[in-house]
Order: structure tokens, then C-alpha cells, then sequence
């Protein structure tokens, strides 16, 4: 497991194996609760501001009452990031309904359980990205709040595992014919040059690096249209990515055992992937926010 030296949990910095949480957590019973994950690049969190609106979107959505102000959850995040010097992380951050007596409804007057960690970041290997990985698709089973970044994952952990046992990486989902999102990924595709991605609704969750790309696709002429796809033209694709906090951008190669294209990560990931990179290496270096 990825060394974590502390944690945080409701007031308190704790080793990890001093983290205690009561069986009686809704978080546990239920998985009434929400989660986010922060890249920190140079000793900062990445995007913070887009992360925390995220998180105040689900929290709301949930009925629970953010506990703690925007600057109090960046003091957390910075005690929590020194312990591993100015090397890449993700910070992950839990909150729950709280504990209370085993009840479907919302309990009254209960607090809310916080929990974050900061670990170092893990990024798919040269020979990854260069070879690309594989997908299945998948019927999307999940509920109609995809939107909302709940604790709750079982179903995209069911459909992992699919994607697993069929020795790829990633499932891609489909819903009623058209392509939603990865079991833990936004999607992208490229077809003539040009860049498309779901747009975001209740059934995709709304990516913090889905959201850059379209950003620093458009920044750097690059035409990218936020449109519902078919899986016929999933399949069709001459590039398939996928992309989240830490995958990164990741090419798709290979989908359901066929080539993706060429069989090989096109050029249209090649530009946007330095791009990015770019981008981060200027965050780190206080040049963009």
C-alpha cells in the first residue's frame, strides 16, 4: 500500500492505524456520504476551487451541511501534504452523514464524519502510455445521480472488475445507446481531427480534468464539442481516451479486443497530453492558479 504517515479525522491528525470510525457510521451502513480526490502538484492542491464547488454540489445534493469553510479544508490539506515533501499526491477526502441509529431517513442533529489522507501519486508508466491500455463497454447499471461523487460505488466497482477479468483496464458505459463514462473516467473521443466528450448531465460525473481538457483544448485551437456519442461511434473512434485526477489522459487502444484506430495512441493524445503537461509544470511553478 502507498505509505500514508498521517490522516485526518474529525479535528484530529492521526496515524493511520490510530484512525478509528464507528460502525454505527451512515458512511458504513449506507454509504450516505461523499468523497473527492485533489491532485498537489509543487506543494499545492491542484484546481482546489473546482474540487471544492464539486464537493459543496454533492454535499447539497445529499442534504448535508458542509462542515468546514474553504480556507479550514485548505489548512488540512497543507498539513496533511508536508509529510511528503514537493513529490506529486493525491489528497482523498471523506465525508459522511455521521453516526447515528440505523435509519433510512436523515437523522437530526448529527455531525458529520471527515476523513483525508494525502498519498504519493501513482502515474501509468512510460510503457503504458506509450502502448495504451484496453476497455470492455458495459450496460451502465448505476443510478440516475451519477452526477453527485458518492462514497456509494459499488456498481462501478462490479463493472471494474468486469473490465479486469477480461484483462483490461477500464469499462466503458453505455446507457440506452449512447456512451456515458468509465467505471471510474470521463471519456473522450477523436474522430477526423475532431475531439468530443459526453456532455455533462445526471448520469456523468462532472470531471475536474474532463473539465481542463475541454478547457485547454479550446485555448489551443483545438475544437472540442461536448455531445452525446453513440456506441456505434465510440466504437468507430480513431482515438479513445480516458481521464480523471490520476490517470491523467490515457489512451484506449484496444476496445472490446479490437484496435482502436490504428492500435496505437494517436496524434490528437500526443498534442493535448503535452499540452496538459505543460499546464502542470506552470502550476507548479506559480504560474497559473
Amino acid at each position: 500500500m502507498n505509505k500514508i504517515s498521517c490522516v485526518y479525522l474529525n479535528g484530529e491528525f492521526l496515524p493511520p492505524e490510530r484512525a478509528k470510525i464507528s460502525a454505527f457510521d451512515r458512511g458504513f451502513i449506507f454509504g450516505d456520504g461523499v468523497y473527492e480526490v485533489i491532485p498537489v502538484f509543487g506543494g499545492r492542491p491542484f484546481r482546489l476551487t473546482h474540487h471544492l464547488s464539486r464537493l459543496e454540489r454533492s454535499l447539497s445534493a445529499l442534504g448535508i451541511i458542509n462542515p468546514l469553510p474553504p480556507e479550514d479544508w485548505e489548512a488540512i490539506f497543507q498539513r496533511l501534504i508536508t509529510g511528503h515533501g514537493d513529490a506529486d499526491q493525491s489528497i482523498y477526502l471523506q465525508i459522511t452523514r455521521g453516526v447515528a441509529e440505523r435509519d433510512h431517513s436523515y437523522p437530526e442533529n448529527v455531525s458529520p464524519t471527515v476523513f483525508a489522507y494525502a498519498q504519493i501519486m501513482r502515474y501509468p508508466d512510460a510503457a503504458t502510455l506509450a502502448k495504451g491500455v484496453s476497455a470492455i463497454t458495459l450496460e451502465d447499471i448505476r443510478w440516475q445521480r451519477c452526477d453527485i461523487k458518492a462514497v456509494a460505488l459499488l456498481a462501478n466497482v462490479m463493472m471494474r472488475q468486469k473490465a479486469v477479468e477480461s484483462g483490461s483496464a477500464e469499462s466503458i458505459l453505455i446507457r440506452d445507446g449512447l456512451l456515458t463514462e468509465g467505471a471510474a473516467s470521463n471519456i473522450f473521443i477523436v474522430k477526423n481531427g475532431r475531439l468530443r466528450t459526453p456532455p455533462s448531465n445526471a448520469y456523468i460525473l462532472p470531471g475536474i480534468t474532463r473539465d481542463l481538457i475541454v478547457e485547454l483544448a479550446e485555448a489551443n485551437g483545438i475544437q472540442c464539442l461536448q455531445t452525446e456519442l453513440t456506441e456505434t461511434e465510440l466504437m468507430d473512434a480513431d482515438e479513445v481516451w480516458m481521464t480523471s485526477s490520476t490517470k491523467e489522459i490515457l489512451p484506449v487502444t484496444q476496445l472490446n479486443h479490437k484496435a482502436v484506430g490504428s492500435g496505437v495512441p494517436g496524434p490528437m493524445h500526443a498534442k493535448l497530453y503535452a499540452i496538459y503537461q505543460d499546464y502542470k509544470e506552470a502550476f507548479r511553478q506559480g504560474k497559473v492558479r
